[in-house]
């Protein structure tokens, strides 16, 4: 049996030109199949459905401030780009965004739930449940008694932390913080509902937790030295190792002569322990 003759050269440049056409009308029609999807209008997103628990937005806020900023139809519309979008609303913390056939986004939404103020009155940022600091209208802050926290941008949950371990503290006080400052250097200042200020100082929170337990289970007894109630207080420093400093209204404890000198901390008869 003879072998097969090589096909002529002419021949392989037919069937390699034949090839190439192939392939090309081959991208044509998945580049004319791709611009009719991205241009069809039935593929347009035609509804958002929003689910989770939502005070601050509902499916018409949500659109008025994300649809116009997302890019694409119900096919290529990039859904990371679009969780980014949704999460960019004011007060919307986390959000979850699927495809629902055939032509709408499932918006699973998680917001905020603020719990304290943060920063400056004339600021419109809110600390939320997990510490997190977060941009609002403040206008839509339905409880008025929210307390203000003060502090590095980062360290806000430690902030917030110290605030829940300090509320009930000061409780048998019959007193409420209603501002806490963590400083740069690490040290934490308080003011009550009353104004009065108290200076806790630095360390862990387990310290800074029993120097306000040995204040707040000694001030009674110290105020009524002076017959004065606890709330005359207008001023208390924590920081001292045996003791506090107290100022009280319509009471003073330095004379004339030693008015310029440091005031010395009140030194408890006995004061708590942990």
């Amino acid at each position: 049996m003879s072998d097969a003759l090589p096909a002529p050269f002419d021949v392989k440049l037919m069937n390699l030109t034949a090839s190439v056409l192939f392939m090309l009308c081959g991208v044509a029609v998945l580049a004319a199949g791709a611009w009719w999807v991205l241009r069809n209008p039935a593929f347009a997103i035609g509804g958002i459905v929003v689910q989770g628990e939502v005070t601050h937005n509902n499916a018409v806020t949500l659109r008025a401030n994300a649809a116009p900023r997302l890019q694409g139809n119900f096919f290529t519309v990039n859904l990371g780009a679009a969780r980014e979008v949704f999460e960019s609303v004011p007060w919307v913390r986390k959000a979850v965004v699927q495809r629902e056939f055939p032509n709408q986004l499932r918006v699973q939404l998680q917001e905020h739930q603020a719990v304290a103020h943060w920063g400056r009155e004339d600021q419109s940022t809110m600390v939320n449940s997990f510490g997190e600091v977060f941009e609002a209208n403040v206008g839509d802050v339905e409880d008025d008694n929210l307390p203000r926290l003060h502090g590095p941008t980062e360290r806000a949950a430690e902030v917030l932390a110290m605030y829940r371990r300090l509320t009930p503290l000061l409780a048998p006080l019959d007193t409420t913080l209603d501002e806490l400052w963590l400083s740069s250097r690490g040290g934490w200042r308080g003011q009550l509902d009353s104004g009065a200020t108290l200076e806790f100082g630095s360390g862990t929170p387990e310290q800074v937790e029993a120097v306000t337990q040995r204040f707040v289970h000694t001030l009674t007894q110290v105020t009524s030295q002076y017959g004065r109630r606890v709330d005359a207080l207008e001023s208390a420093d924590l920081r001292h190792n045996e003791g506090y400093a107290l100022r009280l209204r319509g009471v003073t404890t330095i004379s004339a002569e030693a008015a310029a000198k440091p005031a010395k901390p009140v030194k408890p008869a006995n004061p708590a322990r942990r």
